[in-house]
């Protein structure tokens, strides 16, 4: 195997694959990266079993050759120190060539490097999907719900299922639901999609933040095909394989309340920056809470109280307060993380009482929503 490529491009495929590769893998040559030399251009390869990433450089693009063909071929090369070589090459084109036994040249100006490379043929496959039930989605749009919903997901063992995504896809629409059993985030959009059929799956949150790292920022549509274990998200010349998690996702519907007893209308950003300033004394104490009271004429009462270190008060104008009196106290991570994952500039807030789940949802928009569980301290 032997071609020329632009530096760059070689950088960026490097790094997306590289996403996927880690050095805590019982299959040693899983902490490569596989490089596959055809006529059309150079595939990159990077996989944990969990995720698999493969990066296209087409040999020519909008007439600009990008790769120089000079003999295909394969290889696995260390994707550690690949991976820091390439980033540190001195010039813009490096040349890859693969000697006898596996011996892989790395050549770039005046530097040139010599690595011990491992048998391609070694190399588990990339699971073969059938692309034949597509959805499609605008990468930005994907990116988001992503943003506003992985968040949420578990970070303990115990349940694994809550450790991802359960996205519930019919009638075009797309649901995509996270918790970890202390708090919730839901979002909904249009999707387009080539059947009917609906699907009911668990993708992790951890491959799902990766894919959120790599593609575009963009409104092109990305393809996605689901299988019985496996999800494959196809952008332009970008394959992202993730596993599906195992098992039922708790029914969380039942979770969501239908009536309530409080609704606080108020602006995003002002609540925010009130409660980070609340949480910035919660923070010193053992379990960074921080209350929330109405008090006459809209007002709004933040406060956090640690006994060893001392107290804030904050009030803040609210727009509305329909409803009864309310006294609660919540997590000020999960608020903040919450409020951050909302989009637009004013939220409602509705509350069915003081140890009752609570909603959040940005004002005249039913596509997200944000539920927390207070913490009983009154």
């Amino acid at each position: 195997m032997r071609f020329i490529i632009q530096k760059d491009r070689l950088v960026q495929s490097v790094q997306d694959v590289m996403k996927a590769v880690t050095s805590r893998t019982t299959i040693p040559i899983l902490t490569g990266v596989k490089i596959t030399a055809t006529t059309d251009g150079v595939t990159f390869t990077g996989s944990d079993s969990d995720i698999s990433i493969e990066s296209f450089i087409p040999k020519e693009e909008a007439g600009d050759e990008i790769v120089e063909i000079k003999q295909t071929g394969s290889i696995v090369l260390q994707a550690k120190v690949f991976g820091e070589i390439v980033k540190k090459l001195p010039t813009d084109t490096v040349e890859i060539e693969v000697l006898n036994h596996l011996q892989t040249v790395i050549r770039s100006g005046k530097s040139e490097f010599n690595l011990n490379g491992l048998d391609a043929e070694e190399y588990p496959h990339l699971p073969q999907i059938e692309e034949s039930n597509k959805l499609q989605i605008a990468t930005d749009l994907l990116k988001t719900m992503i943003r506003q919903t992985s968040f949420a997901v578990s970070t303990s063992e115990t349940r694994p299922i809550l450790t991802g995504v359960n996205w519930k896809i019919e009638n075009g629409e797309l649901i995509c639901i996270a918790t970890d059993s202390h708090r919730l985030a839901l979002r909904k959009a249009k999707i387009e999609a080539e059947s009917s059929e609906s699907y009911n799956v668990v993708i992790p949150g951890k491959s799902l933040n990766e894919l959120s790292k790599i593609i575009d920022d963009n409104n092109e549509l990305i393809d996605i095909v689901i299988t019985e274990n496996q999800i494959l998200f196809k952008a332009k010349h970008l394959l992202f394989f993730s596993r599906l998690l195992e098992g039922n996702y708790p029914d969380t519907s039942r979770l969501i309340p239908n009536e309530s007893k409080t609704d606080v209308t108020v602006n995003t950003k002002e609540f925010l920056h009130a409660i980070d300033r609340a949480s910035l004394l919660a923070r010193e104490g053992r379990n960074n809470v921080v209350k929330f009271s109405t008090i006459e004429g809209g007002v709004i009462e933040i406060s956090s109280n640690t006994p060893e270190v001392g107290k804030v008060v904050e009030e803040i104008q609210s727009q509305s307060i329909d409803g009864e009196d309310l006294k609660i106290s919540f997590s000020a991570k999960y608020m903040m993380d919450a409020l951050k994952a909302l989009e637009g500039t004013d939220i409602k807030v509705s509350f069915t009482g003081a140890m009752r789940p609570f909603l959040i949802r940005p004002l005249h928009d039913e596509s997200t929503l944000q539920l927390i569980l207070p913490v009983r301290t009154y």
